[in-house]
Order: C-alpha cells, then sequence, then structure tokens
C-alpha cells in the first residue's frame, strides 16, 4: 500500500492553490508559499519547472499516489489510442478510490484510500481492497452493509461541500454507485486548473 508520508494541506501551500476544493485549507487564508521566504516575489518558472508542477498538482490530487504508480499509469495511457493527456484523465478516474471519493462515499480522497483497505467496499458484488483498482463502465460500486452506518459515511453522504459528476449513477440511500463511464477531461469537477497535457510533456521529454 501506498503512504502520503506529508501533511495533506503541505501540496496546497506549495502549490498556492486549494488543490481538493475544501474550506480548511490554508491555501484559503495564505496563498504565499510555507516557510520564512514564502512571501518573497516568485522568480518565472522554466518550461520544465511548470510541466513539473502540473504532474505534482495532479499526482498529489490523487492522494496516496506514488511516483512509480503514477509514472506507470503515464505509460498505459500514452499505449491506448486517441489523445494520451485524455486517457491518463480517464484511468485516474477510473481507479476504485477515485469512484468511492467522487460518489461521496467518504469526504477525501485519503479516506477514500483507507475506507477500501479497511474492507468496506464491493465492486459488483465482491469485496475488492484496493485502492487502484480499475473499474470498468457499468461495474457497480457499493458500500457493505456493516459499514453503512459509519460515522464517516453518514457525514460524506450528507455534505453539500461538492456534488457527484454525471458519470457516476449514485443511490444514496442504498449507498450504491454506478460507473456509467469512462470520463473526458473536460467532465471532471476538478476544483483548480489541471493541465494533463504539461504531465505528458513532462514524461515524454
Amino acid at each position: 500500500m501506498s503512504k502520503r508520508q506529508s501533511a495533506k494541506y503541505k501540496l496546497d501551500r506549495r502549490m498556492g492553490e486549494n488543490i481538493w476544493g475544501r474550506p480548511k485549507s490554508p491555501a484559503n487564508r495564505r496563498e504565499y508559499g510555507p516557510g520564512q521566504h514564502g512571501q518573497r516575489r516568485k522568480g518565472k518558472l522554466s518550461d520544465f519547472g511548470v510541466q513539473l508542477r502540473a504532474k505534482q498538482k495532479l499526482k498529489g490530487y490523487y492522494g496516496s499516489i506514488s511516483e512509480k504508480q503514477f509514472h506507470k499509469v503515464y505509460l498505459e495511457a500514452t499505449r491506448m489510442k486517441g489523445d494520451s493527456s485524455e486517457n491518463l484523465i480517464g484511468l485516474l478516474e477510473s481507479r476504485l478510490d477515485a469512484i468511492v471519493y467522487r460518489a461521496k462515499f467518504v469526504p477525501t480522497v485519503f479516506a477514500a484510500r483507507q475506507f477500501i483497505n479497511h474492507g468496506h467496499v464491493n465492486v459488483n458484488g465482491r469485496r475488492v481492497n484496493i485502492g487502484s483498482y480499475v473499474c470498468k463502465p457499468g461495474d457497480v460500486i457499493e458500500v457493505r452493509e456493516k459499514s453503512k452506518q459509519l460515522a464517516i459515511v453518514l457525514e460524506a453522504v450528507q455534505s453539500a461541500e461538492r456534488d457527484v459528476p454525471d458519470y457516476i449513477d449514485v443511490d444514496a440511500n442504498k449507498l450504491t454507485a454506478t460507473f456509467s463511464r469512462v470520463p473526458s477531461f473536460s467532465d471532471v469537477p476538478y476544483p483548480v486548473q489541471m493541465e494533463p497535457n504539461l504531465v505528458v510533456e513532462f514524461y515524454s521529454r
């Protein structure tokens, strides 16, 4: 299991953006970087720096993905037909942890990975405890019966913080979600601007 070693909001501070759109983000209060020199005027980034920043932001958004895992997703995206940046987003959004988060079964993408690892999720009636499991259109994801009354689930379902995207059909009463289709980049409700084309450029140097 890949584990995020740094504090969740360090990425927000470093990027100067509220990556996950959460109200508690320190970027809401301080848009400058962390540390005693954080308020100094930033120099202009090189092309490499812009691409690296785009990669760090997109990878960080999906929580606990390691660099090795993320690069593997990129390689798979390049082997598929069509636009590599669109394929990259489609593969990331097809991950089980991303779908559990999008379906609002948990409050954060970090909680989604832990929720799955602890065996609270079924896919097509079978328990799956791997967050990187890739779902296919038509797959039905559900919270297991014994887990439906967990406080984290009840809190997330009732939250008005974000909406469920239209490529996932959710029954909030039964706590089931159907992954109806692989989304395109424009379908994904990122709170900040993501640039997957720059991520492809970064890895294809």
